[in-house]
């Protein structure tokens, strides 16, 4: 079958002069503004009271943010006796009235910022794989523009540059070669040689003067003495300037939300390096740093009050330890060397000086930078840690696992109101990422992923927290104490945190267009795309804290379907339907939907088409009913769910011999997800928002 291209009728043309309507999706346009196919009730009257005043090529652009509402110039006399004009369906469906995905509810910022999941990114400063990728301030860019409101810094001891340039060949192999990272005291060649002047001022080597903590070693010029480093210890990975990180963050953090960034520092560094670490983060963020209260913290600030702000999460070190005990150490004439790990290094004892259990002592001008955001080693949900209204426990994926199954209700209990952060493990080394609904579900505010790779972890992600800020409210039953109530852990599960529903949803898929191609296609006559749907669903053994199945991995939705394959980027699938019945243990805000375009060819054993009976524990509330157009991208888009969450997602693929390439996906949030005749937007392989849509009907029943 040959590709449908769109058709320029002089009534489309007159609308959008740039942009046409695929002939698939014209053709049922006409049939719903006919009348064959009504409106509901609400649709009509969000048509009626829609005007749309940019063309169809603007509005697929546009963020999806609704417009105010405007009447129309006429008055409205559409009805199911006289059929609306199709002039009207047409720029209300293209409009962001017409799209699938809600508006987004404008965020209560004045809870504490223990109340809010954050958009977060683990070792960030990578391109790609965790063994020999390059590390970039282009990558702390990237994911700063696109709403990522926590990033991960690795800083180890720089090396000190030489005075003459090194050949070409030399820079090549050095960058290149293996070498292990050990935090280490300067050589003296890196200090700078005192004068006498400089040896007036310098402390005695005698009594209390010897626990003095060091000074950084400088050198006539910053540019030639050593500053740190951020890589991946123990690997092949490309180092990257601690400063330059620094100046990137300052340069995009603020760009396109004012919410706070939390910036999560492992430091790896030595006592000298640490210092310079601290007076590049004063220069380069001056003015965004937060400033520690008059009195000891006890109860977080809000996200509202922290705006333009970044929190430095970093070890705390209990300053009467760093005087004494930290310090005697480190007069020592022996140390241990220190063994690097992963993102672990949040979990470490803090005030510990134990050589065997700590990877480097934080110096007490560090540890204070950490003022909301101070990362305490876990020992327990019951250590008195666990109640210091600050502090942050940083748990691996299988660590976590462990503390659901021993003390699940306690770890939900916990995360109502304090801080948690959840990191994937060290193993992944493709840059996979875990199914952050599984950690949102029992409450853990940072759940970092892995932005290196899209797979379904980071699709899921995209539709928690498309057009957010990179903070998203958690629902009531999530959230802790108000302000002035004293917060405390308790036993109440995640079960009986929130009111669970039973879900019964359906999707009729009538065409599409501009359907973005698999990546490396590039032709659309041999493009035959099939939609696939999944449901991600909370299990069971989420809310009892028994043993869940694969841990944390990302995995398939529990229920699927997919439509039959069409041709072409703008293919008519004729109004084919998926229902999926009574879905039980549905949180509506926790909920999320997901579609991709495939190439037909894959043998996952899923549906085509038909009734699909779903797994218990879902959820959903703001999806439209009616004729929508859904925007799509061209990659896997997964979406798993929270506590009584349900993801949906669409995917689109191309159906050939093997495996069907992703040719575009869209996940989006239950509570966002628009009843009715919609325009589902897609995005493409590479994660980018692309020109194509779905046009669908979504029905759905929340009982």
């Amino acid at each position: 079958m040959a590709t449908q291209h769109a058709v320029p009728t002089p009534e489309v043309s007159a609308l959008f002069p740039s942009q046409t309507f695929s002939r698939a999706v014209l053709t049922h346009l006409k049939s719903i503004a006919s009348g064959r196919h009504p409106l509901s009730a609400p649709q009509l009257q969000e048509l009626q009271s829609c005007q749309s005043t940019v063309n169809h090529e603007t509005l697929l652009q546009a963020p999806i943010r609704a417009p105010p509402r405007q009447p129309l110039d006429k008055p409205a006399t559409h009805t199911a006796d006289s059929p609306f004009n199709l002039k009207d369906l047409m720029e209300y469906i293209a409009s962001p009235e017409g799209y699938a995905m809600m508006p987004l509810v404008e965020t209560d910022l004045s809870y504490p910022i223990s109340n809010y999941f954050i958009n977060s990114s683990h070792n960030t400063y990578l391109t790609g794989n965790q063994l020999y990728s390059v590390s970039s301030t282009d990558a702390y860019k990237n994911v700063l523009l696109r709403g990522c409101r926590c990033i991960e810094i690795d800083v180890w001891d720089g090396d000190e540059k030489a005075l003459s340039v090194d050949s070409e060949e030399k820079v090549e192999e050095k960058k290149h070669r293996f070498r292990p990272r050990f935090s280490r005291s300067p050589s003296p060649r890196h200090r700078k040689p005192l004068s006498e002047k400089d040896n007036s001022v310098m402390p005695s080597s005698s009594g209390a003067d010897a626990l003095s903590l060091p000074t950084p070693w400088q050198s006539a010029s910053t540019a030639a003495r050593a500053e740190p480093r951020v890589l991946h210890g123990y690997t092949l990975t490309k180092e990257v300037s601690f400063r330059e990180v620094c100046v990137a963050i300052r340069e995009t953090a603020f760009i396109n939300s004012e919410l706070p960034v939390i910036v999560s520092l492992e430091v790896h560094a030595g006592k000298e390096q640490q210092e310079i670490m601290v007076e590049i983060i004063e220069q380069t963020w001056r003015g965004m740093l937060v400033e520690p209260p008059a009195n000891e913290c006890e109860q977080l600030p809000s996200p509202g009050e922290l705006r333009r702000k970044i929190l430095i999460k970093v070890k705390y070190v209990a300053p009467e330890k760093v005087n004494t005990k930290a310090a005697m150490k480190a007069a020592r004439p022996s140390i241990g060397r220190r063994k690097s790990s992963s993102s672990s290094s949040d979990s470490d004892n803090q005030g510990s000086v134990d050589a065997k259990k700590t990877k480097s002592s934080i110096i007490e001008s560090l540890s204070a930078l950490g003022v909301y955001t101070r990362s305490y080693h876990f020992k327990g949900l019951s250590a008195p840690e666990s109640t210091v209204p600050c502090h942050v426990f940083s748990l691996s994926e299988k660590k976590f696992m462990d503390v659901h199954e021993s003390h699940g209700p306690t770890l939900f209990s916990h995360n109502r109101n304090y801080l948690m952060r959840a990191f994937p493990a060290g193993t992944r080394v493709t840059s996979s990422n875990l199914d952050p609904a599984i950690f949102w579900r029992k409450g853990v505010q940072i759940v970092a992923l892995n932005w290196q790779k899209f797979d379904a972890g980071v699709m899921l992600n995209e539709g928690m927290f498309a057009g957010s800020g990179g903070w998203v409210l958690k629902p009531r039953g999530y959230r802790g104490q108000s302000r002035g109530q004293r917060s405390g852990v308790s036993d109440e599960s995640q079960a009986d945190a929130i009111p669970h529903k039973q879900l019964s949803l359906s999707i009729e898929f009538f065409a599409g267009q501009d359907l973005p191609l698999p990546i490396g296609d590039r032709k659309p006559n041999s493009f035959s795309p099939y939609v696939k749907c999944e449901l991600h669903v909370e299990k069971p053994e989420e809310r009892t804290g028994a043993t869940i199945e694969g841990g944390g991995r990302s995995t398939n939705g529990e229920y699927k379907c997919k439509t039959r394959t069409g041709q072409g980027i703008g293919p008519d699938f004729g109004g084919e339907r998926m229902d999926f019945l009574d879905v039980p243990g549905v949180v509506e805000e926790l909920s999320f939907r997901g579609e991709s375009l495939r190439r037909v060819g894959s043998a996952d054993g899923d549906v085509r088409g038909g009734v699909v009976t779903p797994d218990p524990d879902a959820e959903t509330q703001s999806m439209r009913s009616g004729p929508r157009l859904i925007p799509l991208s061209n990659i896997v888009g997964r979406c798993p769910l929270l506590t009584g969450v349900l993801i949906f997602r669409f995917k689109i693929q191309d159906d050939e011999i093997g495996k069907d390439d992703l040719a575009a996906w869209a996940c989006i949030r239950l509570d966002r997800l628009k009843e009715g005749y919609r325009f589902v937007r897609l995005l493409n392989a590479s994660g980018n928002m692309s020109r194509g849509t779905l046009l669908v009907k979504i029905s759905k029943s929340l009982v």
